[in-house]
């Protein structure tokens, strides 16, 4: 069942979540020594990665893979890896970074990333966003990449810009030993109706699900 833990405003839950995350990635590393994060694009992530990057953790024991990518040339302001370099990766002490090369097309960049998470069995933690229509990494409601059963998948015809990604599969990001959801505000507050209702939107079928949220995701606009 999902998880929901819901609090005042956007700074708060993404404090909270940082504070999540942290305790999660030093539990694995005190167990298994490593821990294997997935995480997400978007802008949402940048104040949580922020408070994130701000605690003491071994972050050489750490590796960080995508969600998702899009198909831009290296160094394109709208890449995940981008976002992810100058909001966090930049401010750690050390990282283990895998990144996907998106740059090459979707097709052969889905054959590359599937070698290189090929050795992980399951992630230890995916930290997901969920668009308004219930996306998830670049898993788009009626996408074709939906029913792909690789561990890596091209996504093509996608309907945000760019229309050629690639994406962590349903069957890897369903195995992954714990799933996190930071989402806000009001726009986000149809979407989390609906999957609270249980309709089979791509965040809904992956499982069990800790979703941090601020109480405007929970009060439709009903202008």
């Amino acid at each position: 069942m999902h998880k929901w833990f819901v609090y005042s405003d956007f700074d708060a839950v993404s404090k909270a979540a940082a504070d999540f995350l942290a305790e999660h990635i030093e539990t694995n590393i005190q167990q298994k020594g490593v821990c294997h994060v997935v995480l997400p694009g978007g802008k949402t992530p940048a104040i949580c990665l922020g408070y994130l990057s701000n605690k003491t953790l071994l972050w050489d024991k750490v590796h960080w893979y995508l969600g998702d990518e899009r198909c831009y040339p290296q160094g394109h302001a709208e890449r995940n890896d981008v976002m992810l370099e100058k909001y966090f990766w930049s401010r750690l002490s050390a990282t283990n970074i895998h990144t996907i090369p998106a740059e090459s097309g979707a097709e052969k960049a889905a054959k590359v990333y599937r070698e290189v998470i090929s050795a992980i069995e399951s992630f230890d933690i995916a930290f997901l966003g969920v668009g308004e229509d219930g996306h998830t990494a670049s898993l788009f409601p009626g996408n074709e990449a939906l029913s792909d059963r690789h561990s890596v998948v091209a996504v093509d015809h996608s309907p945000k810009a760019p229309s050629e990604r690639v994406s962590l599969s349903i069957s890897t990001l369903s195995k992954a030993q714990c799933r996190i959801v930071l989402a806000a505000g009001n726009e986000k507050a149809g979407v989390i109706r609906r999957i609270k209702n249980g309709e089979p939107l791509p965040i809904n079928i992956l499982g069990d699900i800790n979703w941090f949220i601020d109480e405007a995701a929970l009060i439709e606009n009903t202008n």
